[in-house]
């Protein structure tokens, strides 16, 4: 029933009367005044209702009239009137029918009471009555009734005191609330507030509603009573106090936080009055140290007082909680002095009540957000978050370390606190109190001694405070031991909770949107906001909560309270991770790692990304956080004792209950965070597979982790309660890899990655100690391999590169289990349904397989075993699917290696010999070429000789299976290659395969060859003997299939290489002895180094190659590049002969002689039948050919009968091209054996005489093939061989079969050989054409060339050697290598010698040998002996030099004469000069044992060549150079005084003075001195010089003789001078007799003057002794009468 309904109405006015009634009763008598007003008030009343119809409305109007009597009633101070009053006054408010004017009398009568002290508590009730049902009380009045309950608060009686606070709140409330209704009314209508000033203070009020300016005013003059200021408003207070003040401030904030913040008054009353003023109150807070001694400062710090601090702080936390974003920089004080509060030096209650106060704040997110946002993120701003959550978590750290209160661990279990705390239950679960046994089952925190209780303080998510509610305590409560702390601790993981829940909400908000917007651009701009706020949240709250969380969770001995804790480090990892800040994640995940393992376990994972954690220490405001290591003394109970996996601790480690459970938080974290984990999986992987390790887990089959037994050590101890969780355990650690199918591909990565790190460490681990690794990460591998088949793709290539890795690790145990895994993947994968399957995945085929194919690079033999035993598995159960993995199994079949022992081999040729006896036909053909490869292999390997011999078998059927299947094949082959060169086409590059050109079958047998061609060289003979035989028998026998441009590739890919490796090979081995072949085997001596053996390979090969080119001939000319073949066939000949082999390089030679024989062959169209299928047959037995000191086989070989008729122009001139080049072999092979070895070079090979005799030998063959083109520099190329062969020595120990005898000048078949090759020449010379004879001249020269070795012997390069006479045989059997003997070169010399002459003289007057001095050349030659004469190592040498000279001048003079004036000769005439010069007087003297009559025998020769002068050329001396002429008198004149030597002995010198030589010498002279006819100028001038001669001559000897004579007084002369002086008084007056005789005009004036000098001589010899000379002097005096007066002559020509 509402209060204006007609039924309200009446009753009111009947209650009315009723109370007026009773009034007038009561006042009837004492107050007579009150009474009458009562009465006329009834007739008002009554007059009212019957007047109106809104009854109400009329009352309201007249109230003042209506109340009057009831006022005047409280009046009286009669209680029971009093009360009856107000009763009715309270009536009549509760029906609103009180005006404005009314209530102010109302209000005035209760002041008056309230001043006497009157019915205290009716009047708060009417007071309340008259605010709560009508808003007309408002200014002044309003202020009145407020001031009214103020005052009646503080009176004596308690209950009003009570009642009055509590109508105070409500009136304050009532006073807002007016407000707010007020604000709602005008909330269309907006108003443009006047701005307001700068100044502005409590006036500037004009701009608020009424309601608006109550409420103002009111919280104004709350804050200056707060402050102890006078009020503005509430005028008449008389004492207020704080506590009560800042209670009324603290719920209009927070009833009424939206005035605040709507209106700018009530904002600036915020900032410039409350927040002062709760700062100023704070300071005794701030500046209070606890125990600081108050008597040392003079003015004493106000203590903190417990009601004042705890109503600030809730002020503080109201004000943040709804004002944040008004008062930030205010906030940001409060909030630093929240932080302050939890310092130690501060009282116990001050820091639990601001513990409170923070945990508050904590449970707000968004709140917390904010803070974030504007002040860690800001510059220059407090990181207030961050200290906000540091402080907690050093507050957490200090109370552990240095406890202010705490009980040493000893103390007894502390009772609660009493009142609101409540007894702090034990919580913990039946697990912990199971587990616990012994210990008390109060939850608490124990660490190094400090233990604290853990209480029940709040429901999670709420922060109930329990000291902040104390508002009816003055003294500072005692706090319970623990309360703090589990504060704190309830503040951290609401915290997390919060901030976590909030982030990840948004952050799957933001993903949905960014999923249905489809990542569009507008939205990407916008996205990193709150990502960055996010982010920076968790970064500055993350070291703090680690410090904390940390901290607690090592000293919790409470299951619940570290579920709680793990929980809140799993969340916070999981965030950072969905995050991406890997730091704080890995900080978190270390954390929980660290917790599962035993204390101080050394893992160095850990340890690393702890260190640069603990290096940092975040200061809060001058205290420091560290991250505090755990504590060793564990209170828990020990549940497992295992073995470390890591080196440091040694003996056992202990896991307790707490560790089991960190393991399973781990698993969680890794089951359910996975996606997020990232680069953590690493430590989270390291520390499972550490657990598992010490629980004793090994891996089984497929890689799951059973119980097993430690292998070393004291076993592991478990309880039974571990016992039971085992399984459970392993069976959380696979679901864990199984659920790894569910992480997405970077993830998964992530996680492979991880294991394969670990695995990494396990291996490094396992290295160098023989203790049993840790399978953990092997087998975890292979889980998540088998378990993520469906995309092995993306993981096979990490996952089985590293198990491959695994499997070359030196631990047996560790590698068996690399290759268990690697195979069982590669098993289970080709065995998995894949979709698409694999026979149309050919990739992924490949993919699979190539692991089992890289397994062949392991050198570890049991590795291979498996490998190979997992390949016979294969091929047995999908041998015959394995189509495009044929290749790579085949490859693992074949990567056999020789260091891989004889069982491995063995088995991998049995999988051989399975595909070569079942797979052949089904493997595709492409196949075929590798099954090839491998058998080759398998001949290589020299392991087993017996296998080698057996797989040249296999490829001799491999090759039949290709005879007979050879059409499919081939089909096959061509449709393959086709599809691959449309391939190449597309891709635009060439088609890549081995002896490409070729069709793919033809290949085929290339690649057969080719491998027969490697086993060829292989380095055992026996191998390579039947290599080579299957190799030549496999070319014959299957050589038809081949298509004919193919035969170039077998000629230049196969027998070339072969003959290139067989060359190199022999070239290189080793000249080592080899003492036995094993066992007793004897080896001949001809084969017992490695080099002879390759030498039979060498020439075999050889053989085989040639006899290819004989028997194929017809074929392979027409490959159009024969010529070029035949070059490199050569160049092989070349290199065998040059070979340092005899054996080799005479075999070379054979064949050498043996192509010689081939003839052009017959063309296609004169081919007969019979001779087309097998070619043109070839010498009988090409080997035995012509060889040295054989003749050639007769040109009635079956080839040349075949050949064409000569008149074949092109073939003709092929045949030439071939031969040249033929010849240019012959001239390389010739310059290279023959060329002198270095200097440095000590052990040089020297060719042996035979080699170098078949070698020129070759010569007159191949001349009769090349004389048609034979030119000058072929000769002198063929010159310089026939040089050096002939200069080579013979090594001494062979020189007595090639040297009949040292005394025998005979000549070796090799000098034989080249004067023949010389002849041959010569021959072909006399009867070629004009254009040939220009060759004389060369062949003068060289053999006038070995003419010189008569007397200086070749040298051959540096190298000693001993000539032929001083060699001796003591000294070769002593020195028998090192000593190499000269050929007594002297025989062939003279041969040669008798050539030259015999060959001068049928050719003296050809014109190229008048042109080409050969002549002159011939003398220069003949000097050589003739000047040595005597000194010539052999006599019979210069004597024959003598007569061959006065041959060939007896011919060559006359022509010489002839061409005088051609000048042809000029050069000849000083070299002849000076021949006989060196002759006639030799420098070397003539043997002491010469017997006089070989003295004169000599001297004869002498007189012959002075003949020789005077008959041949003095007579013609017109014809001849005057200065050679000069010469030759000179030394006639020279001839004609006897020189004298010393060393003669008187007996001797009748006889050496060579007299009849001096004679027919001065004889000469004279003959030619003067000449009675002249007739020709040229002669007069030879008699002029000849007399100018001879008189010198004479004045000489006379001058001399007539000095001896003098000076030897007494002694008589020697002999010979005497017969000289006077021989020469003889000839002058011989020659004064023909100077009468002349005319005189003939005779010069020179002369005369000569003649005339010569007198005063003639006159000094008179006195001399001798009677001969002086008869003789007689004689020559007397004609000098005659010439006592000179003869008058005509003058003619101006000349006497």
């Amino acid at each position: 029933m509402t209060t204006s309904s007609p039924e309200a109405v009446k009753k009111l006015l009947e209650n009315m009367q009723t109370d007026l009634r009773s009034l007038s009763m009561e006042c009837k008598k004492k107050f007579p005044p009150v009474k009458e007003a009562a009465e006329s008030g009834i007739v008002k009343i009554k007059t009212i209702a019957a007047r109106n119809t809104d009854i109400l409305a009329a009352l309201k109007e007249n109230s003042s009239e209506v109340v009057q009597p009831f006022l005047m009633g409280c009046g009286t101070k009669e209680p029971r009137i009093t009360q009856l009053c107000l009763a009715a006054i309270q009536r009549l408010m509760s029906h609103e029918v009180v005006s404005e004017a009314a209530a102010g009398n109302i209000i005035a009568m209760l002041w008056q009471l309230m001043e006497n002290g009157l019915e205290e508590l009716k009047l708060l009730q009417t007071v309340l009555v008259l605010l709560t049902t009508n808003t007309v009380v408002h200014d002044e009045v309003l202020s009145k009734a407020i001031v009214l309950c103020f005052r009646l608060h503080f009176t004596k009686d308690n209950i009003t005191n009570n009642t009055a606070a509590a109508t105070v709140r409500q009136v304050v409330t009532v006073v807002f609330e007016r407000m707010v209704a007020e604000d709602e009314r005008f909330k269309g209508i907006v108003e443009q507030p006047p701005p307001v000033q700068g100044n502005s203070n409590r006036r500037s009020i004009s701009t608020l509603r009424p309601s608006a300016k109550d409420a103002y005013m009111l919280f104004q003059d709350l804050c200056q009573l707060v402050n102890a200021d006078a009020p503005y408003w509430l005028v008449g207070m008389t004492e207020m106090t704080r506590t009560f003040g800042l209670e009324l401030l603290e719920s209009v904030l927070n009833d009424f936080p939206g005035v605040f913040l709507q209106h700018q008054e009530f904002s600036f009353l915020l900032k410039e009055r409350v927040c002062p003023l709760v700062i100023k109150l704070f300071s005794p807070n701030i500046k209070f140290r606890q125990g600081s001694a108050a008597a040392a400062s003079p003015a004493p710090v106000e203590k903190p007082y417990f009601p004042i601090c705890m109503r600030l702080l809730r002020v503080v936390s109201v004000l943040i909680k709804h004002f944040y974003s008004l008062l930030v920089t205010e906030c940001e004080i409060f909030l630093s002095l929240l932080v302050k509060f939890l310092d130690g030096e501060k009282p116990q209650w001050l820091r639990a009540v601001a513990v409170e106060s923070i945990h508050r704040l904590c449970v707000q997110p968004h709140l917390l957000r904010s803070f974030c946002q504007s002040y860690d993120m800001k510059q220059h701003s407090t990181k207030v978050f961050r200290d906000i959550v540091n402080a907690l978590g050093s507050f957490i750290q200090c109370l552990f370390i240095t406890p202010s209160a705490g009980n040493p661990a000893a103390a007894s279990t502390p009772a609660g606190g009493s009142g609101t705390g409540g007894q702090a239950a034990g919580q913990s679960g039946p697990g912990a109190a199971g587990a616990s046994g012994g210990l008390t089952t109060q939850a608490a925190f124990e660490y190094r001694g400090t233990w604290i209780p853990l209480m029940t303080v709040s429901v999670q998510g709420s922060a109930k405070a329990t000291y902040l509610e104390m508002l009816d305590k003055v003294e500072p409560p005692s706090i319970p031991e623990g309360y703090a702390l589990s504060v704190a601790f309830s503040a951290l993981l609401d915290l997390v909770r919060g901030i976590t829940s909030m982030i990840e909400r948004e952050l799957s908000k933001e993903e949905e949107l960014a999923a249905a917007q489809g990542a569009a651009e507008d939205h990407q701009d916008q996205e990193p906001v709150p990502q960055l706020v996010w982010e920076e949240m968790v970064s500055a709250c993350w070291c703090g909560l680690l410090a904390a969380l940390s901290l607690l969770l090592d000293a919790s001995t409470d299951e619940t309270a570290t579920e709680s804790i793990l929980k809140a480090e799993l969340t916070m990892a999981s965030l950072c991770g969905r995050l991406g800040l890997v730091t704080p994640r890995d900080a978190f995940i270390t954390a929980i790692c660290k917790a599962s393992l035993p204390p101080h376990y050394a893992l160095t994972v850990l340890s690393s990304s702890t260190a640069t954690l603990s290096n940092k220490s975040y200061s809060i405001q001058g205290q420091s956080i560290q991250i505090i290591s755990p504590s060793s003394e564990s209170h828990q109970q020990v549940v497992a004792v295992g073995q470390p996996l890591t080196v440091q601790p040694q003996g056992t480690v202990v896991l307790t209950a707490k560790n089991m459970q960190c393991m399973r938080t781990l698993l969680n974290l890794a089951h359910c965070h996975g996606a997020v984990l990232g680069t953590s999986w690493q430590l989270v992987l390291a520390t499972l597979q550490h657990l598992v390790w010490i629980l004793g887990l090994k891996p089984g089959s497929g890689g799951a982790l059973k119980p097993g037994r430690a292998v070393e050590g004291p076993s592991t101890v478990l309880t039974t309660a571990v016992m039971t969780d085992l399984p459970v355990i392993s069976n959380i650690l696979s679901r864990l890899f199984e659920s790894s199918q569910y992480l997405d591909d970077v993830s998964l990565h992530h996680l492979i990655n991880a294991l394969c790190s670990l695995s990494m460490e396990a291996m490094d681990m396992a290295y160098g100690n023989n203790k049993e690794p840790s399978l953990f990460a092997v087998a975890k591998l292979l889980e998540t391999g088998l378990v993520n088949m469906d995309r092995i793709e993306i993981l096979w290539r990490p996952l089985t590169g590293h198990l491959l890795e695994v499997c070359q690790h030196p631990n047996s145990r560790m590698r068996e289990w690399g290759a268990e895994a690697v195979t069982s993947l590669i098993k289970a994968g080709l065995a998995y349904k894949h979709d698409p399957p694999l026979s149309q995945n050919q990739r992924l085929q490949l993919l699979l397989l190539n692991p089992l194919k890289e397994l062949s690079n392991v050198l570890h033999p049991d590795i291979r075993q498996k490998q190979l035993e997992s390949v016979l598995q294969i091929l047995q159960s999908q041998g015959d699917s394995l189509g495009p993995g044929w290749p790579l199994v085949l490859g693992v079949i074949g990567a056999i290696r020789n260091d891989q022992g004889e069982s491995l081999i063995r088995t991998a040729f049995q999988c051989l010999q399975l595909v070569v006896t079942d797979f052949l036909p089904t493997m595709p053909c492409t196949c075929l070429q590798i099954v090839v490869e491998v058998a080759g292999s398998f001949g290589l390997q020299n392991q087993e000789l017996n296998i080698s011999l057996t797989s040249i078998g296999l490829l001799w059927n491999i090759s039949d299976y290709f005879f007979q299947r050879g059409e499919t094949i081939e089909q096959e082959l061509n449709r393959e290659e086709a599809a691959l060169e449309k391939q190449a086409r597309e891709k635009g590059v060439a088609l890549n395969r081995p002896f490409h050109p070729a069709p793919p079958f033809d290949c085929l047998w290339l690649c057969l060859y080719a491998k027969l061609g490697e086993l060829c060289v292989d380095p055992r003979p026996a191998v390579r003997k039947s290599a080579g035989q299957t190799l030549f028998s496999t070319i014959s026998a299957h050589g038809t299939l081949l298509q004919q441009p193919t035969w170039h590739t077998v000629v230049w890919k196969v027998l070339f290489h072969l003959l290139d490796c067989v060359r190199k090979s022999s070239t290189t081995a080793d000249k080592e002895k080899i003492e036995s072949g094993g066992g007793n085997i004897l080896i001949h001596h001809s084969r017992d180094t490695a080099e002879k053996q390759w030498a039979e390979t060498w020439v075999m090969t050889l053989a085989g190659v040639a006899r290819i080119f004989n028997t194929r001939r017809y074929l392979l000319q027409s490959l159009g590049d024969f010529f070029k073949a035949w070059e490199v066939l050569l160049d092989h000949i070349q290199s065998a002969a040059l070979s340092k082999n005899n054996e080799v390089s005479l075999a070379a030679l054979k064949s050498f002689q043996e192509i010689l024989q081939i003839v052009t062959p017959v063309r296609d169209s004169e081919k007969p039948d019979a001779l087309a299928a097998m070619g043109v047959p070839a010498l009988e037995d090409p080997v035995s050919a012509a060889g040295p000191g054989r003749p050639l086989p007769s040109s009635d070989s079956p080839a040349e009968r075949l050949a064409p008729p000569p008149g074949v122009e092109e073939e003709e001139v092929d045949d030439s091209a071939l031969w040249w080049s033929a010849w240019n072999t012959w001239y390389r092979t010739g310059t290279e054996c023959t060329r002198p070895p270095s200097a440095s070079d000590k052990l040089a090979f020297i060719p042996s005489q035979p080699f170098l005799t078949a070698l020129v030998q070759i010569f007159p063959a191949l001349y009769q093939h090349v004389k048609a083109r034979f030119s000058m520099d072929d000769l002198r190329k063929l010159g310089v061989i026939l040089h050096g062969a002939v200069s080579v020595p013979i090594s001494s120990d062979a020189s007595p079969f090639i040297l009949p005898s040292y005394t025998e000048a005979v000549l070796t078949s090799l000098q034989e050989a080249v004067l023949t090759a010389l002849d041959v020449l010569q021959k072909a010379i006399c009867v070629g054409p004009e254009s040939m004879q220009v060759m004389y001249p060369a062949i003068f020269d060289q053999l006038l060339l070995f003419v010189e070795f008569s007397c200086k012997p070749p040298q051959y390069g540096k190298l000693e050697t001993k000539h032929v006479a001083n060699a001796k045989y003591s000294q070769i059997q002593l020195f028998a290598p090192a000593e190499w003997v000269a050929l007594n070169y002297v025989p062939f010399a003279e041969r040669s010698l008798e050539v030259v002459v015999d060959l001068y003289q049928k050719t003296a007057c050809h014109k190229s040998v008048v042109s080409e001095s050969v002549l002159q050349n011939i003398i220069k030659t003949l000097r050589i002996p003739l000047g040595l004469k005597y000194a010539c190592p052999s006599e019979s040498t210069w004597k024959l030099a003598v007569s061959s000279l006065l041959k060939v001048l007896s011919i060559g003079l006359p022509v010489a004469r002839q061409h005088v004036s051609s000048g042809k000769f000029d050069g000849m005439w000083p070299e002849l000069a000076n021949a006989f010069e060196d002759f006639l007087f030799p420098k070397s003297t003539p043997p002491d044992n010469l017997s006089i009559q070989e003295f004169q025998k000599n001297e004869s020769i002498d007189v012959e060549v002075v003949q020789l002068i005077s008959t041949e050329i003095l007579p013609f001396a017109n014809f001849i150079p005057k200065e050679f002429v000069g010469q030759i008198m000179a030394m006639l004149n020279r001839g004609s005084i006897h020189s004298q030597s010393s060393s003669f002995t008187e007996a001797e010198l009748d006889v050496r003075m060579r007299e009849e030589f001096s004679k027919v010498c001065f004889e000469t002279l004279l003959q030619f001195s003067f000449s009675g006819k002249v007739s020709t100028p040229q002669e007069g001038y030879i008699s002029r010089m000849a007399l100018s001669v001879l008189l010198k001559r004479s004045q000489d000897v006379l001058r001399r003789y007539v000095e001896d004579e003098r000076l030897s007084g007494r002694c008589p002369l020697p002999r010979q001078q005497v017969t000289e002086i006077i021989f020469v008084l003889k000839a002058i007056s011989t020659l004064m007799d023909s100077l009468r005789k002349t005319q005189p005009e003939n005779v010069d004036g020179n002369t005369w003057a000569q003649v005339i000098a010569l007198y005063p001589t003639l006159v000094e010899c008179i006195t001399c002794s001798s009677p001969e000379v002086s008869s003789a002097l007689k004689e020559a005096l007397g004609p000098f009468k005659d010439f006592m007066q000179p003869p008058v002559a005509k003058v003619l020509n101006g000349e006497s």
